[in-house]
């Protein structure tokens, strides 16, 4: 199986650096998930709930108010609002 790392940043400080199973974001048309192999994608996000699940297992969600997302090489990059 492919590996899928995820960075989260926000203007702040960096929320999260590590690798994922999936992560769902709210797209401004429309919520999507990233699982490993995705195509590369670059996208804006809406206002709404980013989760993800770690290689262990575990679950996390948080609300946000808007940002970007890259894939790229396996990486997810979303920065948030």
């Amino acid at each position: 199986m492919k590996e899928l790392h995820l960075s989260i940043v926000s203007p702040e400080k960096s929320i999260f650096d590590g690798d994922v199973k999936i992560v769902t974001l709210p797209g401004t048309i429309g919520s999507f998930s990233i699982l490993p192999g995705h195509a590369p994608i670059v996208s804006s996000l809406k206002a709404g709930t980013l989760s993800y699940t770690t290689m262990e297992g575990e679950e996390y969600t948080m609300d946000i108010q808007g940002g970007f997302v890259e894939l790229s090489d396996g990486t997810v990059s979303a920065c948030i609002s």
